[in-house]
């Protein structure tokens, strides 16, 4: 009943519509019910000429006296006719129901699911598996709208038919309809039994369906990487493990259901042959030709709709396993459950006081005791070995991850206090594999603010130190990056990220080794720019390159979960730790490239 109330939730918003639904799968088979009975008095009092019964309205006893012979059969072709054009535009208008019913219950699930997985944490995005995901949100977003909008009106048209239809023919022979009914408890329950077996089923094949479809995207997202690796034929290895063995699980279910339509055929034609059976009998006892030729139109009316009933409970057990996958995901808590009202003012002064994070699924803290203070327009930098927890600062700062003890202050107000929107807002992150839009150069650029004039877009360019590059391109800032930027190098990429970053103006900017990807020249090109700009900058430079941190206003060293050091280039050049011994190598480079492009340019 559970998953029941989880499938039938997504109704509510297009009740009316299905309401329409309802009522017209029960008035077809109300209107198809009474066709034997025009066909049952064509042959009983028409072709044998004899009067018309005296329990029809008398309108129509008259109609059987005034007129008989051939041309009352072409008077009654001719409204039966009519009879079934009206059947058909009703069939019409429910079918256009039930495709505004489903098409409505689809898109009432799609931008619920979706919203809701935009809203999620930073750290739930980090462990899901993608490919699953986008089943949820496509084939079991499918699996639902058709059950309720095809499968569930089914319900109302199999009683209905089934209602009518004995009641049809029980005023014709009750003994024929008990026969025709015998066997019905026996298909109900193996429908039931089936709905047991095959919901068991359908768990399993969406698990390895999903499993499979994760390895698809895992594999098409990856391709250059396995290109180059040669890692072809492991991964096609791989997808035909996980397709084997859905299409094993699948070839499970198919046994499963053949076996009960196999059943359930063999007594539909036992059901079928009983009846004619009987009638036969009857026959010789009186029954009339119209009686049993009616009798028999009516078998399909009583015993084919509980037929299809297993088909349904099938449908059912499977839109109930998508139900409630779909709300797992809905279950679990947005990032905004847990948020600040504030929204004041920010010009980038940033205080940390004893900071101490671990993730949730830890023991160890990444970092503890962490504090330090940057002013507004300051640029600091943040260097230490892989691991130490330097995007981890990042990305608390923005609120993607909680700090567990501590305080945080953004311009005298605790950052726990602040809105999370108003928040990301004014502090921006450039990310060293930055995601970008399958647009233009130029799209990408000015896709984060509305009616942005050109000479804006180019100056963020300039300052990135990617407009050159983009004027070399045939098409400009007209040409498609393709699919996550793959047209473009990796600093180019980061170089287009930091000028769609640029142009909203933000007071706090992170550059989370966004520079990585960039030549040591650019890289000083960009960071000149970027403090010749007229608005006042907080950066925080995460790197791993001392070229970089080295021009900063101040440099915070992170080490085994503690600031080691905070202090200029040329004092922690001089003091012995983690930064010195990064400098002595790293600067020791640099000045032999320094001195090798002095030559070159001399020999020039």
């Amino acid at each position: 009943m559970k998953n029941a109330r989880k499938l039938f939730k997504w109704l509510k918003p297009s009740f009316y519509l299905f309401l329409i639904v309802s009522l017209l799968s029960v008035l077809l088979p109300f209107t198809y019910s009474y066709v034997p009975q025009f066909i049952k008095y064509v042959f009983d009092h028409v072709l044998s000429n004899t009067d018309a019964p005296n329990t029809l309205p008398m309108f129509v006893q008259n109609f059987f006296a005034q007129y008989a012979g051939l041309k009352c059969v072409i008077i009654i072709s001719l409204v039966l006719f009519i009879f079934q054009l009206v059947r058909g535009i009703f069939i019409f208008i429910n079918g256009c129901i039930k495709g505004r019913l489903s098409e409505n219950i689809a898109f009432d699930m799609r931008n619920k699911l979706y919203r809701h997985i935009q809203n999620l944490s930073y750290s739930y995005h980090n462990t899901v598996d993608t490919g699953d995901l986008i089943q949820r949100c496509t084939s079991d977003i499918d699996t639902i709208k058709s059950f309720i909008s095809r499968q569930l009106p089914e319900l109302f048209y199999i009683f209905a038919s089934l209602i009518i239809g004995a009641i049809q023919m029980a005023s014709i022979n009750l003994s024929i309809m008990l026969v025709t009914l015998i066997c019905l408890p026996i298909t109900v329950g193996a429908g039931f039994i089936f709905f047991r077996v095959v919901n068991k089923r359908f768990e399993v094949v969406e698990e390895f369906e999903s499993d499979m479809t994760s390895v698809l995207q895992e594999g098409v997202n990856g391709v250059r990487v396995v290109k180059a690796f040669a890692r072809e034929k492991y991964e096609i290895d791989k997808f035909s493990k996980r397709s084997t063995k859905f299409r094993d699980e699948n070839y499970k279910l198919s046994k499963t259901m053949a076996l009960y339509w196999g059943f359930s055929d063999c007594f539909v034609s036992l059901q079928y042959a009983a009846t004619i059976g009987f009638c036969i009998y009857l026959a010789k006892s009186g029954l009339s030709a119209g009686d049993m030729i009616a009798c028999i139109s009516y078998i399909s009316m009583l015993v084919y709709p509980i037929r299809n009933l297993g088909r349904i409970i099938s449908d059912f057990g499977k839109s109930t396993v998508a139900a409630r996958r779909i709300d797992e995901v809905l279950k679990i808590d947005d990032e905004y459950v847990i948020n600040g009202t504030e929204k004041p003012e920010i010009t980038g002064n940033i205080k940390f006081q004893n900071v101490t994070f671990k993730f949730s699924d830890s023991d160890k803290y990444l970092f503890d005791d962490v504090s330090f203070e940057v002013k507004s327009g300051e640029t600091i930098a943040i260097v230490g070995k892989t691991g130490t927890g330097k995007s981890t600062l990042a990305n608390i700062l923005v609120r993607m991850l909680e700090y567990s003890d501590g305080t945080i202050l953004i311009d005298d107000v605790n950052l726990k206090d602040i809105d999370k929107h108003w928040l990301r807002e004014h502090i921006g992150i450039i990310l060293q594999d930055p995601f970008l839009y399958q647009k233009s150069i130029y799209e990408n650029i000015a896709i984060a603010c509305k009616n942005v004039s050109k000479d804006k877009v180019f100056n963020a360019a300039q300052i990135a130190s990617i407009h050159d590059d983009i004027l070399s391109f045939d098409e400009g800032y007209d040409t498609l990056v393709g699919e996550k930027g793959v047209t473009l190098s990796g600093g180019q990429k980061q170089r287009v990220a930091i000028s769609r970053m640029l142009i909203l103006n933000k007071p706090i900017i992170i550059f989370d080794d966004s520079l990585s990807a960039v030549d040591t020249r650019t890289d000083l090109q960009i960071r000149n720019a970027l403090k010749l700009r007229e608005e006042k900058l907080t950066s925080i430079i995460i790197t791993h390159r001392i070229t970089t941190a080295k021009e900063a206003d101040k440099i915070i060293v992170l080490e085994n979960g503690k600031i080691s050091n905070i202090g200029t280039h040329e004092e922690l050049s001089k003091v012995e730790g983690l930064y010195k011994s990064l400098w002595d190598i790293q600067g020791a480079l640099e000045d032999a490239f320094l001195l090798k492009d002095g030559d070159q340019n001399g020999e020039k």
